[in-house]
């Protein structure tokens, strides 16, 4: 390793240890809490769910604005973090309702901002053909921490639902932690893009044919998975259902088996985003979704609750990386964040309707039928890409960028 790599690295493994904690927020426990402690409706639990989609949708305007101002992206992201632990320990000091959503969905927000920056730093800092394996290695830590908190948070709030006020400092503690290191993590300003428009960034769409034919068939994947996400939760957690189980048994079947199955699989998924073709990566990477999510609401046992939960986390280590980095496989180098915060803002956009289209739906829809609904549209999307393996398509991103040269010089 460069020594600039060396010292991402490490500081990316200590920081893992804080997103490991706040990854268990938005795929357990705020939604819990809502659920079980107040007995939140509908509009509120939706809400909660979409917390990190309204992040991405602002993605394009954080990157704009911070470009302008020629802030790096560790500095930017450290910012978001710091503004999210003020968020969590508001919510922890006024535990109502109404400061408890509105908390939770910033919270949530400034996490999910803060991705396309991330993926910044992953393209300046990591060399191409160890990218996948280096992001892999920090995401173990990651995903052995969130398994390991979500048992232990689990069982406290097992013993007293009332103690979430001290889960909530932690996630304060967590969201502090996470900025320290951003800090310390070298990167260089990001490189302006010219024109003014906030969400200029858009027009990558409609200029890069591949890139747009990627996003549609992971509209169609992530509205799915997007919808059952929160659902999960709800299902075990909600009487109505028949399961009623208690808060240790929703976090083990929403947080420690899937993080299990994700630890044990994420240095081989980052293996293969260095070395497969993408598009057939994303191909298998979303059947496993489908799979699990068809175990998981439409089985009726809990032998297919505990199968469900562990083909999601097989198929949630893959998608780490690939959500994460498959931009560096496309976009020109200083275009990372551009592309990421694009591909973010589509994600937010599908993550802030799903929840709210799951939430009303299962009101009259029984769980299965919306589990083989989201598992057809996961098949839809898987046909779309057909075609992009049996081209090969994978550019490089130097090729992009002199096409893109090309292009600037033929104006």
């Amino acid at each position: 390793m460069t020594g600039l790599t060396r010292l991402t690295y490490r500081n990316e493994r200590w920081r893992a240890v804080f997103t490991g904690a706040l990854e268990t927020a938005s795929t357990t426990f705020l939604l819990l809490i809502a659920v079980q402690h107040f007995a939140a409706g509908p509009t509120a639990k939706a809400l909660i769910a979409a917390g990190p989609s309204v992040g991405m949708l602002l993605a394009p305007l954080a990157v704009s604005v911070a470009a302008g101002r020629r802030w790096s992206p560790a500095r930017t992201g450290m910012l978001l973090s710091a503004v999210g632990a003020g968020c969590c320990l508001t919510m922890a000091a006024l535990p109502r309702l109404p400061v408890f959503v509105v908390g939770a969905v910033a919270s949530l927000a400034t996490a999910t901002l803060g991705i396309p920056f991330l993926t910044q730093i992953y393209q300046d800092n990591y060399p191409d053909r160890e990218r996948g394996r280096l992001f892999s290695r920090a995401l173990m830590i990651r995903v052995a921490v969130a398994a390991a908190f979500s048992e232990l948070a689990g069982r406290a709030l097992s013993v007293r639902l009332e103690w979430f006020p001290a889960l909530l400092v932690v996630y304060g503690a967590a969201f502090a932690g996470s900025a320290a290191f951003l800090g310390r993590t070298p990167a260089r300003a990001l490189a302006p893009s010219g024109g003014t428009h906030p969400f200029r960034a858009l027009r990558y769409v409609r200029e890069d044919r591949v890139f747009r034919l990627t996003l549609i068939a992971w509209m169609l994947m992530g509205f799915a998975n997007l919808m059952m996400w929160p659902l999960r939760v709800e299902y075990l957690a909600n009487p109505r259902y028949g399961l009623a189980l208690s808060a240790a048994l929703v976090a083990l079947l929403t947080g420690v088996i899937p993080n299990v199955a994700r630890l044990v699989l994420s240095p081989l998924w980052g293996w293969l985003f260095d070395h497969l073709n993408f598009f057939l990566l994303r191909v298998v990477l979303n059947l496993g979704f489908a799979l699990g999510i068809v175990a998981f609401f439409a089985s009726g046992s809990f032998a297919g609750l505990v199968v469900g939960a562990v083909v999601f986390g097989v198929a949630n280590a893959g998608g780490d990386v690939a959500w994460t980095l498959w931009v560096t496989k496309f976009a020109p180098p200083e275009r990372v964040a551009d592309y990421m915060s694009v591909h973010t803002f589509f994600t937010g956009l599908r993550g802030v309707v799903a929840p709210l289209v799951a939430f009303h739906l299962v009101a009259g829809w029984s769980v299965a039928a919306l589990g083989w609904l989201s598992a057809t549209l996961i098949l839809l999307s898987c046909l779309l890409l057909v075609g992009e393996i049996r081209a090969g398509n994978a550019p490089d991103p130097a090729t992009v960028l002199v096409n893109e040269a090309a292009k600037k010089g033929a104006r």
